[in-house]
């Protein structure tokens, strides 16, 4: 089991992880470290227990806030897939109206006798 050194709040730690875990245990341990740096910068050196649990608390916390976050984006989602399936299975008519063949040629033959009526009474 491979040994990892971490620091926090300006302090070494060594802590042991499964293999191939060392790179999510950095991690970890630096947004564990900015929290206890926040605390550090406020309140000033306090014992390490201390720091380390204020520090786990901010973070549970900002987990908390994440996770609701997380729902409400889940629940509008739902929310959107639904009205999605709605529309999907009810999709709206339209209607474009089209004029019949029979009357666009019965327009075209008044227009041509129009024309020639109007040739008609220009000659005279």
């Amino acid at each position: 089991m491979p040994q990892v050194e971490i620091a926090i709040g300006g302090r070494t730690f060594e802590v042991a992880c499964q293999e191939g875990e060392e790179n999510f245990l950095h991690s970890a341990a630096a947004m564990l470290d900015t929290e206890a740096s926040h605390i550090a910068e406020q309140v000033g050196r306090m014992p390490e227990a201390r720091m380390l649990l204020m520090a786990g608390l901010m973070l549970a916390d900002k987990t908390a806030s994440l996770g609701d976050k997380v729902r409400e984006l889940e629940a509008e989602a739902a929310k959107l897939r639904g009205d999605l399936e709605t529309i999907q299975a009810h999709p709206a008519r339209v209607e474009v109206p089209v004029v019949p063949t029979a009357i666009t040629d019965a327009l075209a033959e008044i227009a041509a006798r129009a024309e020639a009526l109007a040739e008609q009474v220009e000659a005279r």
